[in-house]
């Protein structure tokens, strides 16, 4: 099979529509309030009921502009909307108002990782504002399928990337990248699951080194990004088995079953022409000078792809580290902070993304709630790094303290556990004295070639210590001690 798959090229085009963080839907007054009884959040202009003139939300143009700056777009002055009609139960109105010829955004990439590490640049088609529908449940009842219209009328923005992703693989890392800079931006959850982020997939296969593409199918209805790439690679190989077989490929509107990963049909793909779109008379155009654009610019975070460069090159971290800070926000936020306040990166870069993670997993709390500021973690560092307390002190007794007590420093919490390391030269040759009166035998063994007994004579000298004993320099005293 792997001989027939390796002949052909998979060619996929990615929709994503984000739902917009805004208090009100695109173009009414109505709560956008998430988990509210079934057709609450609805009123005559969710409705679409005669007479009744929809209003844009400004904020909604806010967040195309965020997003077409983060991703290099060229940012559309004149906007006009569209009605795009068909009818459905969930679209009260029998139009959804969109934008045809006039997207906010043109043009633009999404940077993602290969697999084998190397970057690639995925095209991004157009951006443009358009509003939700509402939701059909089929399953609640046994006769009806139920409508609830909280939904219909919610911001959406719509991205449209260029067919250039060429794997399920690749879909994966491009979705994964979209939603990490709507969380930066904070315009959307990304919440797969909930539906506030949705992602359609057009897939087509053709033989490696051809230039036309084949026909495509659009899949829907994926929950999760998991999803996304089980669809991609379920659709890939019945495209590709089909065309062996001789057959054609329809194109058709299909569903992803997630139960057993494959996909199925549920229309005809619409055509263009078929929605046919006219420009909304109840909306004027949308005027976006520079003004606007300099005003969203300045409200700007640090971006994923920003950061990651920063702790590359600045910091000297791998790719990798930089990978796992930047996943968040709030962490990448966090870590950049306590860069401010300690120049061991590496250790910072541990710390966050191992003892701070932890804590975070093990009372599941998120990075905004985490009670230690940058700055105290800077000064464990310091300890660590002066020498003043081991590492595993510090992990295993300073840093859960540091939880609970905010109002000591690390050094006080060091102090009060009499954590603090023993440096002095006197008393530590005193300690690896006595540990190696305690075996001369292990002496000879180490004396004769036989390296491995130091751990025995370092576990010693810890004993006698009470764990205070400085690690780094009984080691260099033992070493001496037994090599003269």
């Amino acid at each position: 099979m792997s001989e027939i798959t390796d002949k052909y090229q998979a060619v996929i085009g990615l929709e994503i529509h984000a739902q917009l963080l805004t208090a009100s839907k695109a173009y009414s007054s109505d709560s956008t309030e998430f988990g509210g009884m079934p057709n609450t959040n609805v009123s005559v202009v969710t409705l679409g009921h005669p007479g009744t003139l929809p209003r844009v939300n400004r904020a909604v143009v806010d967040s195309a502009i965020k997003l077409g700056l983060a991703c290099g777009c060229k940012i559309r002055q004149v906007n006009e909307y569209a009605r795009k009609n068909y009818f459905y139960a969930d679209l009260p109105k029998g139009y959804q108002i969109t934008q045809d010829t006039t997207p906010i955004c043109n043009g633009g990439t999404i940077e993602i990782t290969l697999e084998n590490g190397e970057k690639k640049s995925i095209n991004i088609t157009r951006i443009h504002m358009e509003e939700d529908a509402g939701k059909s449940m089929h399953d609640q009842d046994p006769f009806d399928t139920l409508v609830d219209l909280n939904r219909a009328g919610v911001a959406l923005l719509e991205v449209v990337s260029e067919p250039e992703i060429r794997s399920a693989e690749e879909a994966y890392s491009y979705v994964t990248e979209v939603r990490k800079l709507l969380r930066y931006l904070e315009i959307c959850d990304g919440n797969m699951e909930e539906g506030s982020m949705r992602c359609d997939a057009n897939i087509s296969v053709m033989l490696k080194g051809a230039t036309k593409f084949g026909n495509r199918v659009e899949v829907k209805n994926m929950n999760s990004i998991r999803n996304v790439q089980r669809a991609i690679r379920f659709e890939i190989d019945r495209q590709i088995a089909e065309i062996e077989a001789g057959g054609e490929i329809s194109q058709d509107t299909r569903s992803f079953d997630a139960s057993n990963g494959s996909t199925f049909v549920m229309r005809s793909k619409e055509m263009a022409n078929d929605y046919r779109y006219f420009p909304e008379p109840d909306l004027p155009p949308i005027l976006i000078d520079e003004k606007w654009i300099a005003e969203i610019k300045a409200t700007m975070p640090p971006l994923p792809n920003e950061l990651h460069k920063k702790f590359t090159e600045n910091f000297g971290l791998s790719d990798y580290d930089a990978g796992v800070l930047t996943e968040s926000k709030p962490v990448a936020l966090y870590f950049n902070e306590l860069t401010s306040e300690t120049k061991n990166y590496k250790a910072a870069s541990n710390w966050v993304t191992g003892d701070i993670k932890s804590y975070l997993n093990e009372y599941a709390v998120h990075m905004e709630d985490f009670p230690v500021t940058p700055k105290s973690i800077a000064a464990l560092i310091a300890l660590i790094d002066e020498g003043k307390v081991s590492h595993s002190a510090a992990s295993q007794t300073v840093f859960p303290e540091m939880c609970k007590d905010l109002s000591s420093s690390p050094l006080q919490i060091a102090q009060k556990l009499d954590l603090i390391q023993e440096s002095d030269a006197g008393q530590m040759e005193e300690w690896v004295a006595t540990a190696l009166a305690a075996y001369p035998d292990k002496v000879e063994e180490y004396r004769a070639g036989k390296k491995g007994v130091l751990g025995l004579f370092m576990g010693e000298v810890m004993k006698l210590s009470k764990g205070k004993a400085d690690p780094k320099l009984a080691n260099q005293l033992v070493r001496k001690k037994l090599e003269e």
